[in-house]
């Protein structure tokens, strides 16, 4: 066990040291100016984030993992549909209202929308969207038509807001679909497709498996857009500075804030494992040994948890929002800034890997952790970038996302129909905790001092978290179309090459 954490050590270490050098070399230039005390915050942050990495991916490799697939198969095997999907509903309630990521978007936005409402509203949307998502394997669907139906839906609703005065709230209502799969959703989730599509078999079974992150994602933009378009009332944002200060998060304060974070992620695990008991004694009935595995997995993904999120809220968001701030006073050079960020702070997100793991599993090799990760690194420097520059100039998300999204689906016609279902499930796990708590106060940072702030904030430093997610469905599919003409070109040759061979050349084993 020991060697194994190691090894996750060492891998987080990769991950998090670009992202903490980027900075520190930023708080040596005159661009940004740090005080000593929020560097050694900042690096203590930065150490605390690697050891929850490392022990957050072995309690998934552990404990979450294994938890959806037993789920998965277990319900599929009894052959009872409604059983099936009323669980499933419900896991997907539970887990998306005690997920992490989305307490850190809800705290930021809890003078335009309360927290508890917009959490709830979310947790049926995921809720909902993953019975669907089940739906489509147990009936073997194409998730590119299901998806491209949703998100004519989406852009119809987007519109809605825009003529009922609104339109503030398109860009929350996006990153809300960004944030609600995080470090707990992700692999627990992906293991139940897996074990799912798995139960079921048939020759399209790893095919099936991806998607369900895909639509989880939707399930919150539609729930969301649905509360604001039919709310009453003005919906109004207001920034609180107190929330990205290093002062306010230590000292007196430093205990309250872990403590905090203890309970949101000890009521995540705590409504899982109940739920999961439930079904073990039920349905499951695993043997002891591996009880104790997961539970033993379980506490390392408490710890591990609980560490990443105090680094991420009293180190990371901070100096996030402190950089947005003194960048923005050189637009061009902010721009530069979000790529370049966005390229290495997608290596530090935990579901990352869980994804890039899982992938290189079910596709036997075919798509490498390496060329997921630098697809997804390049996407998501785009993404910040463009969202830099959206921020600079000013105007609506939704010029991004129509093209955007229209290139994506187009290209779900083009590719392999598994390279379309992994790039959409990437998209969501690339806006994991990192982003919605280092890259997006460093949009609202960059906002506050670009624009005169109230709902400009809501207008145009939202919507980065959905820009996130939107990218690496285009990189991940370009990915898959290189693949195709690549093995096309390989073939093309081989037959040119036999052609041209000479009788002698050509071996005859008959």
């Amino acid at each position: 066990m020991q060697k194994i954490l190691l090894e996750k050590m060492k891998e987080a270490f990769a991950s998090v040291l670009p992202i903490t050098l980027i900075v520190l070399l930023v708080s040596c230039t005159p661009l940004v100016s740090f005080s000593v005390k929020e560097q050694v915050v900042f690096l203590v942050s930065a150490v605390f984030l690697i050891v929850g990495i490392g022990l957050f991916n072995l309690g998934a490799d552990l404990a979450m993992t294994p938890m959806g697939s037993y789920v998965g198969a277990g319900l599929t095997k009894s052959r009872r549909l409604l059983l099936l999907v009323s669980v499933c509903f419900v896991m997907g309630v539970l887990i998306t209202v005690a997920e992490p990521d989305l307490s850190v978007l809800a705290e930021q936005v809890k003078n335009a929308v309360k927290p508890g409402l917009l959490i709830s509203t979310i947790g049926v949307g995921v809720g909902l969207f993953l019975l669907l998502a089940i739906l489509k394997i147990v009936f073997k669907k194409d998730l590119s038509s299901i998806i491209i139906f949703f998100y004519m839906v989406l852009f119809m609703l987007g519109m809605l807001m825009v003529s009922v005065g609104r339109n503030a709230f398109v860009p929350l209502a996006f990153d809300s679909g960004g944030v609600t799969t995080g470090p707990i959703t992700v692999p627990f989730i992906m293991a139940l497709g897996v074990g799912v599509a798995g139960a079921i078999g048939g020759k399209n079974a790893s095919e099936n498996s991806f998607g369900l992150i895909a639509l989880c994602s939707v399930g919150p933009i539609l729930a969301l857009m649905g509360l604001v378009v039919f709310s009453d009332g003005d919906l109004n944002y207001e920034l609180s500075m107190a929330a990205y200060s290093i002062d306010a998060n230590l000292g007196e304060h430093f205990l309250p804030v872990v403590l905090a974070v203890a309970k949101e992620v000890f009521v995540a695990l705590a409504l899982i494992v109940a739920f999961f008991g439930v079904l073990q004694m039920t349905v499951l009935k695993l043997p002891v040994v591996k009880l104790v595995q997961i539970g033993v997995g379980l506490c390392y993904t408490f710890a591990g948890l609980v560490i990443f999120l105090t680094a991420v809220a009293v180190g990371f968001m901070p100096i996030g929002f402190e950089i947005g701030r003194e960048l923005a006073t050189c637009p061009y050079l902010l721009v530069i800034a979000g790529f370049i960020i966005g390229m290495v702070v997608v290596l530090a997100e935990p579901a990352v890997h869980v994804l890039n793991k899982e992938v290189e599993e079910v596709t036997g090799g075919l798509v490498s952790k390496r060329s997921m990760l630098i697809a997804l690194s390049v996407g998501v420097g785009i993404s910040i970038g463009l969202s830099m520059l959206r921020i600079i100039v000013g105007f609506p998300i939704i010029y991004y996302l129509l093209p955007g999204y229209f290139i994506s689906l187009g290209l779900s016609f083009f590719v392999p129909k598994l390279y379309t279902a992994i790039a959409f499930d990437s998209g969501g796990v690339a806006s994991g905790p990192l982003t919605s708590s280092f890259i997006l106060p460093l949009a609202i940072g960059a906002c506050s001092v670009i624009h005169d702030g109230g709902n400009s904030i809501l207008n145009y430093a939202f919507g980065i978290v959905a820009m996130v997610a939107m990218t690496p469905l285009i990189t991940i599919q370009i990915l898959g179309f290189k693949a195709i003409v690549a093995r096309l070109w390989r073939n093309k040759m081989m037959m040119r090459r036999l052609q041209d061979a000479d009788d002698e050349q050509i071996i005859d084993f008959v």
